[in-house]
């Protein structure tokens, strides 16, 4: 009898372990968040997003000191929207930037809204100082473009020989019934 009160006072004990860890681990949760809300709120930190991820906050160290480029990029609408990328992206790496910042701006105003890039990026492209900007692998400082440079989008449709993707045609499925009636 005197066993079985030892047993469960220890798991007495142990459970208040438990419940003072737990409680201990959610009030750091919750001054780190705090912190983070109180620094993520100076004007200093305004470009920081309000969830940021590693990568986030490893380019925007990089913009800081200078080996990455902020760009302004000219929506057709004739808002803008700024990206950071590196100071060695290519044409590709911009567009991936593109990509990720509208599609959080689509999903903090909206929640999720599906965006066609492969129609985007058929039927636009992006332009600096008149000249086009067309092959993915090309450094976008060959094209001058340097922090605070400004790009737009353009309409732009491929040519049918250069298109990475064919047209699909309409299946009929009753073709050829017109010609015996």
């Amino acid at each position: 009898m005197k066993e079985e009160g030892d047993g469960s006072m220890k798991s007495i004990i142990k459970d208040e372990e438990n419940a003072v860890g737990y409680h201990s681990n959610n009030v750091k949760k919750v001054r780190l968040n705090s912190t983070l809300a109180a620094l993520l709120d100076d004007p200093i930190l305004a470009d920081v997003p309000k969830n940021p991820t590693l990568s986030h906050v490893d380019t925007l160290i990089s913009l800081e000191l200078g080996s990455a480029m902020r760009i302004s990029v000219l929506k057709l609408d004739g808002t803008a929207i700024d990206v950071v990328i590196m100071n060695s992206a290519t044409l590709k790496d911009l567009k991936l930037a593109i990509k990720k910042k509208v599609n959080e701006m689509e999903q903090s105003k909206m929640g999720h809204r599906h965006i066609s890039w492969k129609h985007v990026w058929a039927n636009f492209c992006l332009a600096h100082l008149n000249e086009k900007l067309l092959d993915d692998s090309s450094v976008l400082q060959d094209f001058g473009i340097r922090n605070n440079s400004q790009v737009r989008f353009i309409p732009y449709v491929m040519s049918k020989s250069s298109r990475t993707h064919s047209r699909r045609r309409k299946h009929r499925f009753f073709h050829g019934l017109n010609k015996c009636a």
